[in-house]
């Protein structure tokens, strides 16, 4: 049996967008291109949101109370 969640298109974009924050986040903390202060504060600061945001997007995903069951 699987499960299937229907995520409206707002929902989503803020799923795809914490996402996104945190890997550009990480990604600036592993590049080289800024000055190693910068590259820190900007990641650093990218990834706090990127996490802070990880707990609303999963409550907005998993924590809604309407859920179908489908039956293979």
């Amino acid at each position: 049996m699987k499960d299937r969640i229907d995520v409206d298109l707002p929902t989503l974009g803020f799923v795809v967008a914490t996402r996104a924050l945190l890997g550009v986040g990480l990604g600036l903390l592993l590049a080289g291109r800024l000055t190693a202060e910068r590259r820190r504060q900007l990641g650093l600061t990218l990834v706090a949101i990127g996490v802070a945001t990880t707990v609303p997007a999963a409550r907005a995903v998993f924590g809604r109370r309407h859920k179908r069951w489908l039956i293979a």
